[in-house]
């Protein structure tokens, strides 16, 4: 399990036509707040506030074909070079972290080939890094590093 300690800061959030919205600072508009939409926006300022990943590598629920089936993705971050990094699922605080979880995440993965997996509900988180085939846990979350 690895140990999520999140900055004070906050995602935005306002009421609009009776409904809470929540600004995504990647696509930089405003979503409707769902419980997984709230573990979404919290990570995101995690692996930029903590973790120092430039926004702009990061990729927030895009399409993807696996298997033949569209699927969304919910982040994806790329290294300088814009090699995938991490996948990342996201699911809301009460969803516990399964195998069926940690199989959506590894389809996903089927087709962006990324260095690293991750899990998380907001409360808890698991990760993998992957070296050859296989993949490893990990304790934490590699933080951004530009290299030359």
């Amino acid at each position: 399990m690895i140990e999520i300690i999140y900055p004070d800061k906050k995602p935005l959030i306002q009421e609009k036509d009776n409904k809470e919205q929540i600004f995504c600072m990647i696509r930089k508009r405003w979503y409707l707040l769902t419980p997984e939409e709230w573990v979404r926006q919290n990570f995101l300022i995690y692996l930029t506030e903590v973790k120092k990943y430039p926004p702009s590598l990061i990729a927030v629920e895009k399409q993807l074909l696996v298997t033949g089936i569209k699927k969304r993705f919910d982040i994806v971050v790329y290294d300088q070079h814009l090699n995938p990094l991490i996948i990342t699922e996201c699911k809301e605080m009460n969803i516990r972290l399964t195998d069926e979880v940690l199989q959506q995440c590894l389809s996903y993965y089927s087709v962006i080939q990324s260095l690293f997996l991750l899990i998380t509900n907001g409360k808890q988180t698991v990760g993998f890094e992957r070296i050859g085939r296989e993949f490893f846990p990990i304790e934490d979350i590699p933080t951004y590093k530009k290299t030359g």
